[in-house]
């Protein structure tokens, strides 16, 4: 594992838990989805902190896997540099045989800002990190857009949003995953308002503006993380010139 920077470090962490997420899986099979997602989440999030506490021992953490009293503490709040991290992102799909839909999530704070961070894919094959962003695709010409929705309880508005502006839903698992396919060019937005939590977004969003992307809540406030409450209940990532279209489509919406 290197160590030479923090963008290195959320990778190679999101790799690593990834590594051994794809063993349990091959290990354990599919008959038992529920223990296997049980498993999964305790194995990574216990991998992650054993890494981050060896490797970054002054830095605080907040993982989605954390006891509600940890994620209390007071400490985080006054730290310079806190990990946010979630060890398995998209826990149904990772249980389900077959799909790929599912990511590890690393991501630094520090005093305000998202600085690194890395979402591993690893059913994929593949990691997006901040040290080497990718490069984001154009917007396709003449051709109606695409954003990505939850599997599983898609909000209505959204269903709303796509009929106002001419696009197209498209159904995937973990918002690791969306927020990937954004960047890669499989959708050209994700749009969520159905409750979620900074662990779901820190890592996607810090690569998201690496890359150049537009990122924020739905009604164009800026993202914010390392809060008190770490609830963090509606986001938009998109490609940048899909983004005022979008933010008019959701305030016209909301009138």
């Amino acid at each position: 594992m290197t160590i030479r920077d923090d963008h290195d470090l959320a990778r190679d962490l999101a790799e690593g838990a990834g590594e051994l997420l794809l063993a349990l899986r091959e290990k354990e099979g599919f008959g038992d989805p529920s223990g296997l997602r049980a498993e999964g989440d305790a194995a990574s999030h216990r991998f992650l902190m054993e890494a981050l506490a060896r490797l970054r021992p002054s830095d605080s953490v907040l993982s989605e896997e954390a006891t509600q009293q940890e994620r209390l503490d007071p400490r985080r709040l006054r730290a310079d540099r806190v990990w946010i991290v979630d060890p398995l992102d998209g826990t149904r799909e990772f249980a389900e045989e077959g799909r790929s839909d599912w990511a590890v999530h690393v991501a630094l704070w520090e005093r305000g800002e998202l600085v690194a961070g890395a979402v591993a894919l690893p059913a994929q094959g593949r990691t997006l990190f901040t040290g080497e962003p990718p490069v984001l695709p154009p917007l396709r010409a003449e051709a109606r857009s695409r954003i990505a929705v939850s599997r599983t309880r898609p909000p209505e508005f959204v269903r709303n949003l796509a009929h106002l502006v001419g696009a197209d839903l498209v159904p995937i698992g973990s918002a690791g995953a969306k927020i990937s396919a954004v960047l890669t060019g499989d959708v050209e937005a994700y749009v969520h308002a159905g409750g979620q939590y900074e662990w779901d977004s820190a890592a996607p969003v810090a690569v998201a503006l690496a890359s150049g992307a537009h990122a924020s809540r739905i009604d164009g406030s800026p993202l914010t993380y390392n809060q008190g409450n770490p609830s963090l209940p509606d986001i938009l990532v998109s490609l940048p010139g899909l983004a005022s279209t979008l933010l008019a489509g959701i305030r016209d919406l909301h009138r």
